[in-house]
């Protein structure tokens, strides 16, 4: 029976092994998908199969940061007690460095790349056999300075590795201390201040033209004429820009200046001007599902305890 490479897909989805596992194990079986299982079962390959269905919410954001490149990674488990120990930590800080280097375009893609004799998701199965979780390659932010133009891509991971930022400044040679010192305190903004956009004409105009309509809305409902509708919505706008783009944003360190000051500040003192090309912000587990329970309900419910 010859083997398509639709019935790999399915029997990796099921088992959470290697292609080439699957690939075997179906071969093998002469196309029994339940053979195929049972198959990777007895190896051991297929331990990451009854943990697909659980929650990995919990994890780390590491950067790796190599010349003009930089690389965010988002790489989850199932409890922040795996999350904290060095074995997870040094594998997210590997796949930030080989994401990095390589430079994949998506997830499925760097899942794919040679790490540690095969390809990088054989080795997350591997791992998941290892400590007994589940563990997802999430999401990556590479970011680099274009070819010819001056600047540096700086990281800041704040809390342990729960909030991870990268930032890339443009005009100023990386060996200039003082703007690396500046986009340091520009990934230290995005992280405790988590803008959306660079700057106002970052903001796509269909955003811009939804936030006025609510203004109006509102303005309209607390009983302001028409004819200063408009005019309120244009301020409430000027907020919104303040509170989310970063360089309209007031400084966490000195909340009477804006980043753009600081920015005009440095490109004055270094000759050249500097801005903020991109940032990338992660933060561990936003926008997913939470565990309902910790790790000590776990045992005692493993225990009978409650």
């Amino acid at each position: 029976m010859q083997i398509t490479s639709g019935m790999v897909k399915e029997l990796r989805e099921k088992t959470g092994a290697g292609l080439m596992d699957c690939k075997a194990a179906l071969t093998a079986s002469g196309g029994d998908m339940e053979a195929a299982i049972d198959q990777l079962r007895k190896k051991g390959l297929a331990a990451a199969a009854k943990k697909s269905s659980r929650i990995a919410s919990e994890g780390v954001v590491c950067a790796h940061v190599e010349g003009s490149s930089g690389t965010l990674v988002e790489v989850n488990c199932e409890t922040d007690f795996v999350a904290r120990t060095e074995a997870f930590v040094a594998l997210a800080k590997e796949i930030a460095a080989l994401v990095n280097a390589k430079a994949p375009r998506d997830v499925d893609e760097a899942l794919t790349l040679p790490a540690g004799g095969g390809s990088l998701g054989e080795k997350l199965v591997e791992t998941v056999a290892k400590i007994g979780e589940k563990i997802s390659f999430r999401r990556f932010a590479r970011l680099e300075m274009p070819a010819g133009i001056p600047g540096m891509v700086v990281p800041y991971i704040h809390a342990g590795g729960k909030i991870g930022v990268l930032v890339a400044v443009s005009g100023a040679n990386p060996s200039n201390a003082a703007v690396a010192a500046l986009a340091k305190d520009l990934a230290m903004q995005v992280a405790a201040a988590n803008p959306t956009y660079i700057g106002r004409n970052d903001v796509p105009a269909s955003v811009i033209e939804h936030e006025k309509t609510i203004y109006r809305d509102q303005a309209k409902a607390s009983g302001k004429p028409d004819k200063i509708l408009d005019k309120i919505a244009e301020g409430k706008l000027q907020k919104y820009f303040g509170d989310f783009c970063l360089v309209e944003q007031a400084f966490i360190k000195d909340p009477d200046r804006k980043v753009s000051q600081l920015l005009a500040d440095a490109g004055k003192a270094s000759g050249a001007p500097i801005a903020v090309g991109a940032f990338a912000r992660f933060q561990v587990g936003e926008g997913m599902e939470k565990r309902s329970d910790d790790l000590a309900a776990e045992v005692a419910k493993q225990l009978g305890q409650g």
